[in-house]
């Protein structure tokens, strides 16, 4: 386990109620000055894939990208690490129905209004659309999940959505395949740039 982990995991027992001295000597030792607050492991997925295409190690930078297991959760950990706690710079990516938690969140670690990149649906959505219909397509059928999606079409419930909700959707239905996919289709990018608010992100670290 990288040190920059044992942080992560630090912060998230101290958040649910655990001691919060490992966290703040872990914050000092590793000179952390950035966290990324996100909602789930799919997004930390994307966020990573994307630093490494940039050649950037967040960890060595002193960011570290933290998902919260849920955006709701965004209150209490930036409280523990932004300005009223351990003096954080705070950051963040969410969706566009979450960011009043983010707000609130914000406002009450006293961290200003800044710093927080809001996807219009979810990331999933911005990176289909920046990819396009056929390339997603294409990279489930690379990934060996065409079969599946082939099913989860003729569900009754999937022929009113648009092509775009099909597929977002259809990332969502098994345990583990978004934290796949957000790694995927960032990496599948090519010279295509990056959802605005993913690319955002990135360049305020």
């Amino acid at each position: 386990m990288s040190d920059m982990n044992a942080f992560r995991d630090a912060v998230t027992a101290w958040a649910a109620g655990g001691p919060g001295d490992p966290a703040r000597e872990l914050a000092g030792r590793l000179s952390v000055r950035t966290v990324v607050l996100l909602e789930g492991l799919s997004d930390a997925a994307a966020v990573g894939a994307l630093a490494a295409r940039h050649g950037r190690d967040m960890a060595t930078e002193g960011v570290c990208v933290l998902p919260m297991g849920g955006a709701m959760n965004v209150g209490r950990f930036s409280a523990l690490l932004g300005p009223r706690g351990l003096g954080l710079r705070l950051t963040g990516l969410c969706d566009e129905r979450e960011r009043g938690y983010y707000a609130r969140g914000w406002e009450r670690a006293g961290a200003g209004s800044d710093g927080v990149f809001v996807c219009a649906a979810d990331l999933e959505d911005e990176l289909i659309r920046a990819l396009g219909m056929d390339r997603v397509t294409e990279l489930v059928r690379e990934q060996g999940d065409f079969r599946a999606l082939s099913t989860f079409l003729r569900q009754p419930a999937q022929r009113s959505r648009a092509p775009e909700q099909q597929l977002r959707r259809f990332l969502g239905t098994k345990k583990g395949r978004k934290i796949h996919y957000g790694r995927v289709l960032v990496e599948a990018l090519g010279q295509e740039r990056p959802p605005a608010p993913l690319d955002g992100l990135l360049s305020a670290l």
